[in-house]
């Protein structure tokens, strides 16, 4: 814990240094916006040369030997560990921990909703809370599942004893939790009502809680692109012998094609609001009526943000695709062109923006081909779905919580996907945009495709990062009440959207009052779902029965080492010499242990599903 006192006082010095110097040099208040910047800068640096950046980093820049924590006692997860396994269970427990909270205002908002007028909050408090919501939901679905799960499995999968820069894998996880303080303080400078688009020019001139905004998202767009840069570095090089690409699991190629993404993508969000906070603070005019206008905004922010949506949904695809055929015992159904079609939705993702701005006012010639584009995505989507079809029919489906969610992840995207044709349509979009429509489809696209797609790969993946098993019924029993209640809450909403009800705003008519009122009371059944997954999960992280190596009798790598596995993951080096979902063929194993003494422990799958 010494780390994290140390990385919270360095802060505060930083914070405190950043905004004395800006003073004196400029004078000022302390809220000021150039001085809550630098400010913000300098509590960055120390935050992070606090948790370990001086030994990891600074040590080598005076000629000595870097140093990581090598505490193997529950410490290690609040210092700078360079154990991807570290990292993986730190992105997942700080990211759950946001979504929990985003969940939280989102009940404030559908309280409010409830009924007509205004009545716990104004309406500019309304949009705060709105923007503050969306925000932290988008950072769960964008760094969920690659976050903690990639970086937990992703080694493992491929054979390798850990990432291939861990000391940059540890930066970027402890860039996150400056990101998410940043944002939840914004409220002490009157937080910021952009939404989580932050569209110029209303976040060029809207409360200084938007400067906050600003620059988390800044340093978490650096985190992502760090994250990215090392997935790839790692899958490219360090992949054991025999692990051709050819027998890669899918949720290293899912885990792949999303780091090209982040990679290659995200700088532009990131430049964006760099050049908002410009104007804001520099005096620039990047957005102003007589240089670019909001519409150049827009066209930088939808070039990273519509490929967002695939670095959400990816991961969560992956997940699927290695959850139904370890569950249908059953080969993955065209595994070569599934492959393909993840990264041809990686190469489209980035010239499909453009539906997004039908109403915008950019030129009408650009309608028809951003409109072709977008419904040409559809095709490989299809393609994953068809495997994932292809693979549960007439398979030997076994209904265990992680592919019951996985039903409720099928029937949820299918709907985003489904509702995505009318909203890339240029007629039926300019009549549907900004309603409650779209806000209907989005969260069945991200929420449907990214959030529950995270809860299965919990469900799936526990036993293996805990060593223990949940509770399956209580899990399965989860399932189906997320399911039925996340469709009550949304579905309505179709409705009111088709009907004319403008999204982001707190109020509406009389006429919306039924459908607002049934899509609340369900909002609060889903989010009481929630306490059961949690005690749950909890409980059975100390309590459980120990799961054993292969619970799941699964093909692929991690599931051939212990539970938890070992500090470098493998006892030795592992030779792959076979396809990871082989089942039901020969009887041929995925991966030997040539110098292995003994094979990890096991456990029959009915002791694991107690």
């Amino acid at each position: 814990m010494k780390y994290l006192v140390r990385a919270i006082v360095f802060g505060l010095v930083g914070y405190v240094s950043g905004v004395w110097l800006t003073l004196a040099v400029r004078g000022g208040d302390p809220t000021d916006e150039v001085a809550v910047v630098f400010g913000f800068i300098l509590a960055l640096l120390g935050w992070l040369a606090g948790i370990g950046g001086l030994e990891a980093f600074g040590r080598q820049w005076i000629g000595k030997t870097p140093k990581l924590s090598e505490d193997h006692t529950w410490r290690r997860y609040f210092q700078f560990s360079g154990d991807h396994k570290v990292i993986g269970i730190q992105y997942g427990v700080t990211l759950f921990a946001v979504l929990l909270i985003g969940g939280l205002v989102s009940m404030i908002m559908r309280i409010e909703l409830a009924a007509p007028g205004m009545s716990i909050v104004d309406l500019e408090e309304f949009n705060k809370l709105m923007s503050m919501h969306g925000i932290l939901m988008i950072a769960v679905a964008v760094a969920g599942i690659i976050g903690a799960f990639g970086n937990y499995l992703i080694p493992i999968q491929i054979g390798a004893a850990d990432m291939a820069f861990p000391r940059l894998n540890a930066l970027s996880f402890w860039l996150v939790p400056p990101v998410a303080i940043g944002l939840l303080s914004a409220p002490l400078l009157g937080s910021f009502d952009a939404g989580w688009t932050a569209y110029a020019p209303l976040s060029v001139t809207n409360d200084s809680g938007q400067i906050l905004f600003n620059l988390a998202l800044i340093a978490f767009g650096l985190s992502s692109i760090l994250g990215g840069l090392n997935i790839l570095v790692t899958v490219i090089t360090m992949r054991a012998p025999g692990m051709t690409w050819g027998r890669l699991p899918i949720f290293t190629w899912a885990g792949f094609a999303t780091a090209l993404l982040t990679f290659s993508v995200t700088q532009f969000f990131a430049g964006a609001l760099t050049l908002i906070t410009m104007d804001r603070v520099a005096g620039t005019n990047f957005f102003g009526p007589e240089v670019g206008t909001g519409i150049l905004y827009q066209h930088i922010f939808w070039f990273y943000s519509h490929p967002a949506v695939y670095i959400m949904v990816l991961p969560g695809l992956g997940v699927v695709l290695e959850l139904v055929t370890t569950f249908s015992r059953k080969p993955l159904f065209a595994y070569k062109t599934t492959v393909g079609a993840l990264l041809t939705i990686v190469g489209l993702s980035v010239v499909v923006w453009g539906h997004h701005m039908f109403t915008s006012g950019m030129a009408d010639f650009l309608h028809g081909p951003f409109m072709i584009l977008t419904e040409a995505i559809s095709i490989p989507t299809g393609v994953i779905f068809l495997s994932i079809m292809g693979t549960l029919w007439q398979g030997k489906l076994w209904f265990r919580a992680p592919l019951i969610m996985t039903f409720g992840w099928l029937f949820n995207f299918m709907i985003g996907g489904i509702t995505g044709i009318f909203l890339a349509d240029v007629a039926t979009d300019i009549y549907l945009h900004d309603t409650y429509f779209v806000v209907a489809h989005f969260h069945y696209t991200i929420v449907g495709g990214a959030i529950f797609a995270l809860l299965a790969a919990f469900f799936y993946w526990f036993p293996k990062v805990t060593g223990r098993m949940y509770n399956d019924k209580l899990g399965s029993i989860f399932a189906v009440w997320v399911t039925v209640a996340f469709n009550f809450t949304f579905m309505p909403l179709f409705w009111v959207g088709i009907n004319g009800m403008n999204r982001r705003v707190g109020d509406y008519p009389e006429a919306y009052a039924a459908a607002n009122k049934f899509a609340s009371i369900s909002a609060f059944i889903l989010g009481a779902s929630f306490l059961l997954f949690v005690g749950n999960m909890l409980w059975s992280a100390v309590k459980g029965p120990k799961a054993g190596a292969n619970p799941w009798n699964a093909r692929t790598l991690e599931w051939q080492v212990s539970s938890p596995p070992s500090h470098h993951n493998f006892l030795s080096q592992p030779v792959i010499v076979g396809h990871p979902y082989d089942y039901g063929g020969d009887g041929s194993p995925h991966v030997i242990f040539p110098d292995a003494e003994e094979p990890p422990d096991e456990v029959s799958l009915e002791e694991a599903s107690v």
